[in-house]
This record gives C-alpha cells, sequence and structure tokens, in this order.
C-alpha cells in the first residue's frame, strides 16, 4: 500500500478517515475510546510534518440525516484532551462554512467535520458528495480500518479526485492480518467462535488452506455437531446448512487440517445469569436442554493446541459470554493465548471483550479494529477502503 510516510505532508490539507464509531451510553457519553486512541500515530504524523489536518468519520446509524444523538462534538473533545491541542468542531462535513474554516487552517490545526453519515449520499457513495468532501483536501489518507469493507464515499469515493495513501493504524491492521493468512509461522491456529456459522461460512472455508489447526466453540460449533449426527437439544444450530458443514468437515480432513469441535459442553435450561448449569459429554445434550459454553475438557484440550501454535488468530466468543456462567470457556481461552509465546491476533467482539476485562493486552500482539473489516479480510476478500490505497493513483 501507499503509505502516508510516502506523501509530502507538509503545508497540505490532509483529508483523513477516521474510524471514530465510538460506543456511548444512554446520555451519549463515551464509554470507549480505543478507536480514537489507536488513531492518535497518525494524527499526531501529520500535526509534526505540520500538515493541515481535516478528519471525517461517522458515528453511529443516523439514516442519512442530522441528529444531534450522532454528533462528533463529543469526539472532537475527547480527541483535543489525548492530543493537547483544539480540535475545531466543523458545523457539518460539507458547505461554504466548512470551506472558510479549512481555507483558514494554519500548519498544525485539526478540525473535524460533522458525522459524514447525516447526508444520504455517504453510504450511497454519491459522487457529488465524494467530490464536495474532496474539495477540502490536497491528499486524502484512509486510517479507518474499521469501514474499509464499505465502499462509501469517505472511504472510497474521494479517492477518485485526490491521491490516496494508508494511515498508520490502516497498514499495522492489514500487515498484521496478511502475516498471520500468509506467512506466520507454524503451526497456525485458527480459534472460531460466535452464534452463526452462516456469519463465517466463507471465513472458515478459508482459513482451513491457511491454518493447520482451527479450534470451534459459540453457537456455530452446535450446527457442525448436528452435521455430525450428534443431537445438541434447543441449541442454537442451522439445519438449513448442516450440509454446508459437512463439507468443511470433509474438507478439513482432505487438507490436514485438525477442526476441533467440543468433547463436553455447559448446558442450561436458559440463558440468563442465575441458569442452573450442568456440564455433559457432547452426545449426552438432553433434549430440553442448550448448548452455552464449552466444559472443561475441551477448553483443556484448545488450551494444549493453543500452546503448540506459533501463530494464532481468534474471532468470536465460545459461549454465551455476556453471562457470566458461560463466560468461562472464553475467559481460560483469552488468557491461554495471552500466555502462549505465538504471533497472535484477536479480531472483533466479546473475544476483545474477554482480553480488556481479563486485562491481559499486554500478551496478545495485536487487537484489531476491524470487526466486520477483519473478518472480511480473513475471508480472502477484497476491502474497498484498502483497494484505494493500492491502486494507481487517478489524481
Amino acid at each position: 500500500m501507499r503509505s502516508i510516510r510516502d506523501a509530502e505532508v507538509k503545508g497540505k490539507r490532509v483529508l483523513m478517515r477516521v474510524d471514530f464509531n465510538v460506543p456511548t451510553d444512554k446520555d451519549n457519553n463515551i464509554i470507549d475510546d480505543t478507536k480514537i486512541r489507536e488513531a492518535l500515530p497518525t494524527i499526531e504524523y501529520v500535526i509534526q510534518q505540520r500538515g493541515c489536518l481535516i478528519l471525517m468519520s461517522h458515528l453511529g446509524r443516523p439514516k442519512g440525516k442530522p441528529d444531534e444523538k450522532y454528533s462528533l462534538k463529543k469526539v472532537a473533545d475527547r480527541l483535543s484532551h489525548l492530543i493537547h491541542r483544539p480540535v475545531a468542531m466543523a458545523p457539518a462535513a460539507i458547505g461554504p462554512e466548512v470551506a472558510a474554516m479549512v481555507e483558514k487552517m494554519q500548519p498544525g490545526d485539526v478540525i473535524l467535520l460533522e458525522n459524514v453519515r447525516f447526508y444520504p449520499g455517504e453510504e450511497k457513495n454519491d459522487d457529488e458528495f465524494s467530490k464536495a468532501l474532496a474539495s477540502l483536501g490536497d491528499l486524502y489518507v484512509n486510517d479507518a480500518f474499521g469501514s474499509a469493507h464499505r465502499a462509501h464515499s469517505s472511504t472510497t469515493g474521494v479517492a477518485h479526485y485526490l491521491p490516496a495513501y494508508a494511515g498508520l493504524l490502516m497498514e499495522k491492521e492489514v500487515e498484521m492480518l496478511r502475516l498471520v493468512l500468509e506467512k506466520g509461522q507454524q503451526p497456525r491456529m485458527a480459534i472460531m467462535g460466535g452464534a452463526k456459522i452462516a456469519d463465517k461460512l466463507g471465513l472458515i472455508d478459508n482459513l482451513i488452506d491457511k491454518m493447520d489447526i482451527i479450534a470451534i466453540g459459540g453457537g456455530m460449533a452446535n450446527t457442525f455437531l448436528k452435521a455430525q449426527g450428534i443431537e445438541v437439544g434447543r441449541s442454537l444450530a442451522e439445519d438449513d446448512l448442516l450440509d454446508e458443514a459437512r463439507r468443511l468437515l470433509i474438507k478439513a480432513e482432505s487438507k490436514g487440517t485438525a477442526l476441533m469441535l467440543p468433547e463436553d459442553v455447559l448446558i442450561a435450561a436458559q440463558i440468563a445469569a442465575d441458569a442452573a448449569v450442568q456440564t455433559v459429554d457432547v452426545k449426552d445434550v438432553p433434549s430440553d436442554m442448550m448448548i452455552l459454553d464449552i466444559g472443561p475438557k475441551t477448553v483443556l484440550k484448545y488450551q494444549e493446541a493453543i500452546a503448540t501454535a506459533r501463530t494464532i488468530i481468534w474471532n468470536g466468543p465460545l459461549g454465551v459470554y455476556e453471562y457470566e456462567p458461560f463466560s468461562h470457556g472464553t475467559r481460560e481461552v483469552a488468557r491461554a493465548v495471552a500466555s502462549s509465546s505465538a504471533l497472535s491476533v484477536i479480531g472483533g467482539g466479546d473475544s476483545v471483550a474477554a482480553v480488556h476485562d481479563l486485562g491481559v493486552e499486554k500478551g496478545i500482539t495485536h487487537i484489531s479494529t476491524g470487526g466486520g473489516a477483519s473478518l472480511e479480510f480473513l475471508e480472502g476478500r477484497e476491502l474497498p477502503g484498502v483497494a484505494v490505497c493500492e491502486a494507481v493513483p487517478t489524481a
């Protein structure tokens, strides 16, 4: 990719897409500023290089119209605190007032545009909206890996009018994911969790070609178990995908990829914090019960595999993590990954939450900000926001 390090930044207006889609509470207060902090290296690089920095992002799903709930004003305040300098909040993303603000910028100044999703043209990748955004900058930097799988105006459209470069976070994300997929040392291990196999069919298919070991948990494991003729009671399982699950099992065997499934599980009659929990062999699940976590024998089996791995990629919880009785498997796997000497990359949702909850982040090589983008990248799909930083410049 073309890196921001390859661009002449001094005195230039740098239009940068960041992912400031931070979680907020019911009073719209930021409850986790990780995404803002992850963008700081690129932001500080532009400031140090004496560029004029114009930041753009989305927040939430305002459905193409202004909504104070999704304003980026609170983000501008937090960013200003983190970089110890003023961040001017634009009243809109485009228009005469915004253009006037940009015109007055001095090297080292920072402006944050208002939520780009306040405009219907953003998600439609509308050419006129893309052109209006691009008119604010001399060059475009995409540092929003978390939105790189979206072909929107602010992620791809502006690259039709400005030379495009990858920010430092974008570079790091792509480098680490490519490393585990293509160049990681063997044995390579993938740990896959989450509710549904439908969400990750292509991902598992691709990983069978890349990995030596794939350990599966969460609701998706139930579909694989059922495909082997094992009854899973009232557990979540996708009957319409049993043939696909069988195909993946056969493919893994033919490729010599060890596809590991639970041997014992935690079951309960209901998903609740005070549920009565039992541990049973996977072949002994009663018809009126649900599988809600992997059991202790399975945890040990997965931990032993983790200990042998030199490269690990993990996405998704291995049980219903948000309920304490069913969080044990995910937590123990998180501890094992953090304690291993493997190059480890974690992407998405409750697997990241488990690492943060346990305070073992320092044991992980890279925690992706990507979510859906990470999954699509690992599936082998081209991400539009990455592709614009690799294509021959059009401007």
